[in-house]
């Protein structure tokens, strides 16, 4: 071989080397929006992110812990297991980190909120089915195992004044999830996204088009069925989680006057005034989801009392007007 041949040569291999190196070596994925949904709760979540991979095991994963703290439907879960004894001693962080946020919640709304009030609502039954059997007798008996202030917690250690009492968290833990998958979104440095449980949404930075998140509230018709898909208003909103909760679709009538499906804490009844729905704007999802139904017990004058009492909430809500028009409130 002739000397010029060598460094020709070398030029073929380190050209070949470096060819196959740059095939072999994966190149970074450009950052677009991915789309996630399943089931969770009972209810459908969803995610829209902007992200260089598909996250739905990770986000999935993280709802597991979330149902394994707070489900009622899961034997296994921590509150399952509060609710079968007086005293237990609970090491799930996320339960306590729940139980804690409810019962701070509980005293800024003075009980209107109180996840106590399982025993009621199991009675009443879903859609009131049990309505007939609703005696004063039973309201007494209700009572007795109805209240925030029945159970306390030190250490961990939580222990019920009646073994009867049990908890409840279905009014928080979609908003929970939502704060717990949008923890996820920021633990990956993820600026834009949206999360949905059940209607409990937290958003940050810009949709796939570059604007603000619209999220649509639904006008409060009786729709049992949810069939109408009719919006009262459409809300941009970045930055910020928000929660809804309606006394429209489900209602019981007794004596000509409709009760909705929130019960009361306080009087193990169904409540019965003019606010229809709730929409809670907060920093955490969670605080959205237990204030939206705190107002739905307490009614639109208190409702306008804990917003002016908490700067850093506020709230939209559908009244009934009456002769079937509705009343929109932005608070503050």
């Amino acid at each position: 071989m002739k000397k010029w041949h060598y460094p020709f040569l070398a030029f073929l291999i380190i050209g070949s080397y470096l060819i196959l190196t740059e095939n072999r070596t994966p190149k970074a994925q450009s950052p677009q929006y991915m789309h996630s949904e399943g089931l969770v709760f009972g209810t459908r979540y969803t995610a829209t992110y902007l992200y260089t991979s598909d996250l739905t095991a990770e986000i999935e994963a993280t709802l597991a812990r979330v149902d394994s703290a707070l489900s009622m439907f899961n034997p296994q879960s921590t509150i399952s297991r509060v609710n079968g004894a007086s005293e237990i001693q609970v090491t799930d962080t996320m339960f306590l980190k729940v139980y804690r946020r409810a019962m701070e919640i509980s005293d800024w709304t003075h009980g209107a909120f109180d996840i106590t009030v399982a025993p009621a609502v199991n009675a009443w039954g879903f859609g009131f089915k049990h309505a007939e059997n609703i005696g004063q007798n039973v309201l007494d008996s209700l009572r007795e195992i109805t209240g925030y202030w029945k159970i306390t917690e030190k250490d961990g250690t939580i222990t019920k004044s009646d073994s009867r009492i049990m908890l409840d968290c279905s009014a928080i833990a979609k908003g929970f999830g939502s704060d717990m998958v949008a923890g996820l979104m920021r633990s990956r440095n993820i600026g834009n996204f949206m999360i949905e449980i059940g209607g409990e949404i937290v958003v940050a930075g810009r949709n796939p088009n570059g604007k603000d998140w619209n999220i649509g509230i639904s006008k409060p018709v009786d729709d049992s069925l949810s069939v109408s898909g009719e919006l009262q208003t459409v809300i941009p909103v970045t930055d910020i989680a928000m929660a809804t909760s309606g006394n429209y679709r489900n209602f019981y009538v007794r004596e000509g006057r409709k009760y909705a499906h929130t019960i009361d804490p306080h009087t193990c009844m169904p409540v019965s005034h003019s606010l229809l729905s709730a929409t809670v704007f907060a920093p955490d999802c969670a605080t959205a989801d237990a204030l939206a139904t705190s107002m739905m017990v307490m009614g639109p004058d208190s409702a306008r009392a804990l917003v002016s009492a908490h700067p850093e909430i506020s709230a939209f809500l559908i009244l009934d007007g009456g002769n079937g028009n509705l009343e929109t409130v932005r608070l503050p």
